[in-house]
């Protein structure tokens, strides 16, 4: 298991780092990989006088100021999102739960709109104060959920997705109420709730780190706890794990890396959906390799999807959240039909 965990995580990683400077050399300017990596490698201690900056200025701009804040926040939102979806599909034991399964990025989606509606998105922390809110009310949303769905101390799994579907469907309703009465700012709230990465500069990629870093480490760190959820409650409870204790604190990270995630681009679905489900099947359903391959695999997936948003109808941009649904809905339809004739063909 060890070795095989080393192995993939190796893999992912260099064709992490190999995606990130296609995407950072693929725009309206080409900047070769090479020179991209000299760039940023120049910028590393101790090789600042290693490595000669023969390269124009204005590439180095484009790298360092434009794309790479860009790539590097797609890397983080990907990684978040999926890391989020693995974690609520195993505590929810239901593989077609995600990061938006309790009406978190409805939330969000509710304290951003209200935000743009009546202008005041600039209002208290300049360009903080969408992020914040909506951060917030994702939060505040997940606090109502687990309310509803507490029974003696308690929460079942289907009280929690009926909560969830409760919440998602009303906070959806406030949006779209909202969307139909604006006037000036109707376009705002739409892309906001399709999701981008358009001008976003170093300071959303600081807002979202600690989320992802911390998140990552901790729902890591619970892998064989969610292991033992996946053999049902009971069996679980009968190994000595406190199941009730682990699914809150597995939740409410869960959500606080969605939350954080879906504040500093907008809703963007089908992560946390496709990307921990396709690495099931080829990888099964181990957590220990799972949560790690979905962080790997969540920044690989957003990357391409973010760069196929930029550049295929450019200098016009496709929002990030429909790219997401139109390369990752046929694609895990195809991992599924993949899927089933394998069972099929087990069974002859």
């Amino acid at each position: 298991m060890k070795m095989k965990l080393t192995a993939a995580f190796a893999a992912g990683c260099l064709l992490l780092i190999l995606t990130l400077l296609i995407c950072v050399g693929i725009g309206s300017v080409y900047i070769p990989i090479g020179e991209i990596a000299r760039i940023l490698l120049h910028k590393l201690p101790g090789l600042t006088n290693v490595i000669t900056p023969d390269w124009d200025l204005s590439s180095e701009k484009i790298v360092l100021q434009v794309r790479l804040p860009r790539v590097i926040l797609g890397l983080l939102v990907g990684s978040s999102l999926a890391a989020a979806g693995a974690a609520f599909q195993g505590v929810l034991r239901n593989p077609l739960a995600d990061p938006f399964t309790l009406g978190v990025s409805s939330g969000a989606s509710v304290g951003a709109a209200v935000l743009i509606f009546f202008g005041w998105q600039y209002s208290v922390a300049g360009i903080f104060t969408l992020p914040g809110a909506a951060f917030l009310c994702g939060i505040a949303t997940l606090a109502i959920v687990l309310k509803l769905a507490g029974e003696r101390g308690k929460m079942p799994t289907e009280s929690l997705i009926l909560s969830g579907v409760i919440m998602q469907s009303f906070l959806g309703a406030i949006v779209s109420f909202l969307t139909t009465m604006s006037k000036s700012t109707v376009n705002e709230i739409l892309f906001w709730t399709m999701g981008g990465l358009t001008l976003r500069g170093w300071s959303y990629d600081a807002i979202l780190f600690p989320y992802v870093l911390i998140g990552t480490l901790l729902l890591w760190s619970w892998s064989r706890r969610l292991n033992l959820l996946a053999l049902g409650e009971r069996q679980a409870a009968h190994t000595g794990l406190d199941v009730e204790r682990t699914k809150l604190g597995v939740l409410i990270v869960a959500t606080l890396m969605s939350a954080a995630a879906v504040s500093v681009s907008g809703v963007i679905g089908f992560v946390g959906l496709v990307v921990p489900h396709m690495l099931r099947l080829i990888l099964g359903s181990d957590h220990r390799m799972l949560m790690p391959m979905s962080v790997l695999g969540g920044g690989i997936f957003m990357m391409w999807s973010d760069l196929a948003a930029r550049t295929l109808l450019a200098p016009t941009e496709i929002p990030l959240g429909v790219v997401t649904a139109f390369v990752g809905a046929p694609f895990f339809a195809y991992l599924l039909y993949k899927n089933k004739k394998r069972r099929q063909g087990g069974r002859l």
